[in-house]
């Protein structure tokens, strides 16, 4: 039986996805209870930060350029139970409490659909009463979704 490496805090590796982005980390948000992988979002340091000290999850939006609070304008908030790191400490695991929907297009998670197009996941509430409807439609990102 192998032994139980000491505990050591993790050098997370932070990546520029495109030239003039901020430092970013992968960070996928999965269900605490069922293991139900909800959504795959990006942080940066100050969304970290802000998760580690609400225990609610902050991501840092790329194409708005800004943090969020998920679910700061649905209401579908994150509770962070645990997070985990990744053996090349580049990807980050959110457990947590999912309140509501974690997908803006109204499902539960953001994979709910297969490759050929076949709606597999829960619809569990609709964006137009929680976003509004503006340019684009649904496919808009409301501020905090």
């Amino acid at each position: 039986m192998a032994e139980k490496e000491p505990e050591r805090k993790i050098e997370l590796r932070w990546e520029r996805e495109r030239e003039g982005e901020d430092l970013l980390i992968h960070a996928i948000a999965q269900d605490y209870k069922t293991g139900e992988v909800l959504m795959l979002a990006h942080m940066n340091r100050e969304a970290l930060e802000k998760t580690l000290e609400t225990g609610v999850a902050h991501y840092w939006s790329r194409s708005r350029k800004k943090l969020w609070k998920k679910g700061e304008t649905s209401g579908h908030l994150q509770i962070v139970r645990e997070i985990l790191v990744d053996c090349d400490g580049d990807a980050l695991l959110l457990k947590v409490e999912q309140v509501g929907g974690a997908c803006h297009t109204g499902y539960r998670s953001c994979f709910f659909r297969t490759l050929n197009g076949k709606v597999v996941g829960k619809k569990v509430f609709e964006p137009e009463e929680k976003y509004g409807t503006g340019r684009g439609g649904v496919r808009r990102r409301a501020a905090g979704q």
